[in-house]
């Protein structure tokens, strides 16, 4: 009765969980050695590097970004008073005309 069992078992699937189990207890001890940790102090280290060089750039591209913005507010600002400046001379000169017209 007892070897009728043993055949029903899957040693396929059997041999499966024992493989996991060996790699899954084999990888515990890999991933928590010195090396690994080394391995992994090393990575975040780069990691840091990569952040503070993004950081750098993103605050390049902001503070160019913020001078583009102010120069192109003055450039608007001053085309506004050019534009004011000749609709007053048209003005003027419309009436000008009106009063050269007016007494005559």
């Amino acid at each position: 009765m007892f070897y009728d069992c043993l055949k029903e078992i899957g040693w396929k699937k059997f041999g499966i969980f024992a493989a996991g189990v060996a790699f899954g207890t084999a990888g515990i001890k890999i991933l928590s050695s010195k090396d690994a940790k080394k391995a992994y102090t090393q990575g975040t280290a780069a990691v840091l590097r990569a952040k503070e060089c993004v950081m750098k750039t993103a605050t390049t591209i902001q503070e160019n970004a913020e001078d583009i913005y102010e120069e192109a507010k003055s450039i608007n600002e001053a085309r506004a008073a050019e534009e004011e400046a000749e609709m007053c001379e048209e003005e003027t000169a419309e009436k000008a005309c009106q009063e050269e017209a007016v007494t005559e």
